[in-house]
């Protein structure tokens, strides 16, 4: 991979996130001037020597002015159904990426990278993993807002833009207060004594940052690449999240049946109070018991992208979860 110690600017949109934040850390190192998009009322955290611009995606001239002249525009800046109702969500992650890309247009900017997510891909049924090609019905205004962002970004690249989709997998790492801490805390606190069925491809945050930056440098415009990890079953992540950190693993697992329960009644709750109280439903809940494997191989061999194993990033995130969650 060709090392980036050149004075070139990013544009960063969700650059007070868990993934984006990260992003900026690696680029400020890497030498890069660094805009990043906050509103006014995000956490900067210790982001030192970030340009902020302060606004959000429905601004239009602040995000002209962040991305105009940079480099590198990096759209992360999303949100799901655990943080805001459907309305907001397909604002958010639909309108806002279209107005992000006609700042774009509007501006001289290099490649776009956006970030979507693996959960526009399934897995066929006649297949164990999904890859690029696997396009699924979306199911919730998550993935289907996140779909109908990534046609939008396909169109830009198709009529003369230059951008890049990456769909990461379930990123781990610490200051993720919503997976990684779920899932450390089925492995090492003795409180929580049961753990999901199914599956799923757990990735490191440090793994998706590279293969951002990867598919930055040696991305072909207009394709798509997961960002994977390992698949593993909940049962077996577990398991070796206690092992690396030495704790008692959740031991029950929780019936699927038990979880497809628990659709309909989420649904029946919404229909009661005519308003949306659980960010899931009937086919989410169903969704949530299925082995949602994934292939990085074109990542790989396009983008040089690689993964490590889950033990690697124990450490760091145990660190974290110890000092901020227990």
């Amino acid at each position: 991979m060709t090392a980036m110690t050149d004075a070139r600017t990013a544009a960063v949109t969700g650059a007070t996130g868990f993934l984006g934040s990260r992003l900026c850390d690696r680029l400020l190192a890497k030498g890069w001037t660094v805009r990043g998009l906050s509103r006014p009322t995000s956490d900067r955290g210790d982001l030192e020597g970030v340009e902020w611009y302060v606004g959000d995606l429905s601004d239009r001239e602040t995000l002209r002015d962040l991305v105009d002249g940079a480099d590198a525009v990096f759209h992360l800046a999303g949100i799901g159904l655990w943080n805001a109702g459907p309305e907001t969500v397909w604002n958010v992650n639909r309108d806002g990426t279209e107005r992000v890309l006609e700042a774009c247009r509007d501006g001289d900017t290099g490649r776009v990278v956006f970030t979507s997510t693996a959960g526009t891909r399934r897995p066929p049924v006649d297949a164990d993993l999904a890859d690029e090609t696997d396009v699924a019905e979306p199911i919730g205004a998550y993935q289907a807002s996140k779909a109908e962002a990534e046609g939008l970004v396909d169109r830009y690249a198709d009529t003369g833009g230059d951008a890049v989709t990456v769909h990461p997998t379930s990123i781990f790492g610490p200051g993720d207060e919503e997976f990684t801490a779920q899932l450390l805390s089925m492995g090492v606190d003795r409180t929580m004594p049961a753990h999901l069925p199914g599956g799923l491809s757990i990735v490191g945050v440090s793994d998706v940052i590279d293969g951002i930056l990867a598919a930055y440098e040696h991305g072909t415009s207009g394709e798509h690449y997961i960002l994977g990890g390992e698949n593993l079953s909940y049962e077996c992540a577990v398991s070796r999240i206690a092992n690396a950190a030495d704790g008692t693993p959740a031991r029950i697992r929780v019936p699927a049946t038990a979880i497809r329960a628990a659709g309909p009644v989420a649904e029946a709750v919404d229909a009661v109070a005519n308003r949306r109280m659980f960010p899931f439903d009937r086919q989410m809940a169903d969704l949530a018991t299925q082995r949602l494997f994934y292939s990085s191989r074109k990542a790989s061999e396009e983008l040089g992208y690689e993964y490590r194993p889950i033990e690697d990033h124990v450490p760091e995130a145990m660190e974290w979860y110890r000092t901020e969650v227990r």
